[in-house]
C-alpha cells in the first residue's frame, strides 16, 4: 500500500483542522493522527515540544507513539531530541543495525519498532518541536518517503505556528478580561467610598489603597469585600472600558 502524496491537500487539511478544533492540544492530536495515516502505512506519530528547556509529548496518534517519545526523555537522548537540538532530520533506517543511542535503541526494539524518522519543527521563537514517525518495519523511510514527510513537516510547522499564536492570543485575552473585571470591581468600591465619605475619586482611591496596604491584601480583594459588606452580595463584575 503506497502512501498518498503530500501536497496542497495537506495544507488545506491542516488549515481545516485548525478551524475545526477548539484547543491547541486537540489540534496537535489531530495533526499526529493525520500524519500517521497520510505519510505511510502502519505508522505511529508523536509530537514533542520543548519550551524552557524541558521536552514533553503534546500529542500522539496512539499510546505507542507517546511511549516511544517518552522513552527518549528518560535517556535524555534519542532521534527526537537530536532533531530538536540540531534542527536536522534524523533517520533510523533499521534499528537492529543502528549504533547510535544504545539505551534508547534497546527500548525501542522492545516496543517492536524497526525504523524511525524525526523531523524538527520551529513552532515559535523559543519553542521547538519534532514530528516523530515510527514503523514496525525496517527500511520503510526511503528517500521518497522522507521527502514526503519533510514536505508535510513544513506545512505542519506553519499551521502549528499559527495555532501557537492563537493560543497565546487566547491567553492574552483572558488576562485582559481578568484585568477589566478587577477594574470594574474597584470602580464600584470607589463609588461606595465616595458616597459614604463625600470625597473625590482620588481621595476614595487613597482610602482603598491604604486599606489594602494595612491588610496586606490585593486592592481588588479589598474592593470585593467592601462591596459584599455594603450590598450583602458579591459584586457583579463590569468589563466596560473607562475613559
Amino acid at each position: 500500500m503506497e502512501a498518498p502524496a503530500v501536497g496542497p491537500s495537506a495544507a488545506a487539511e491542516l488549515q481545516q483542522l485548525l478551524i475545526d478544533t477548539e484547543t491547541l492540544t486537540q489540534f496537535l492530536t489531530e495533526v499526529a493522527q493525520y500524519a500517521a495515516t497520510t505519510l505511510g502505512p502502519g505508522l505511529f506519530c508523536g509530537i514533542t515540544l520543548r519550551r524552557d528547556g524541558s521536552p514533553f509529548t503534546v500529542a500522539g496518534s496512539d499510546p505507542t507513539a507517546t511511549n516511544l517519545d517518552e522513552v527518549q526523555y528518560g535517556h535524555h537522548d534519542g532521534p527526537c531530541l537530536t532533531a530538536m537540538r540540531t534542527g536536522e532530520v534524523v533517520t533510523i533506517t533499521d534499528l537492529t543495525t543502528e549504533d547510535r543511542w544504545g539505551a534508547y535503541r534497546v527500548d525501542a526494539l522492545a516496543h517492536g519498532i524497526g525504523s524511525v524518522l524525526s523531523l524538527p519543527l520551529l513552532i515559535s521563537p523559543g519553542v521547538y518541536g519534532a514530528l516523530n514517525l515510527y514503523s514496525r518495519q525496517p527500511g520503510i523511510f526511503t528517500a521518497e518517503q522522507r521527502a514526503r514527510a519533510e514536505g508535510f513537516a513544513g506545512e505542519a510547522t506553519r499551521a502549528l505556528h499559527l495555532a501557537w499564536r492563537l493560543a497565546d492570543q487566547v491567553e492574552l485575552t483572558h488576562h485582559l478580561e481578568t484585568a477589566l473585571t478587577s477594574r470594574g470591581i474597584i470602580d464600584q468600591a470607589l463609588g461606595i467610598i465616595m458616597s459614604q465619605n463625600r470625597c473625590t475619586a482620588d481621595e476614595a482611591f487613597d482610602v482603598l489603597r491604604a486599606a489594602s496596604s494595612h491588610r496586606n491584601t490585593k486592592l481588588r480583594d479589598v474592593a470585593h469585600d467592601l462591596i459584599t459588606r455594603v450590598s450583602g452580595k458579591s459584586p457583579e463584575p463590569s468589563t466596560r472600558f473607562h475613559s
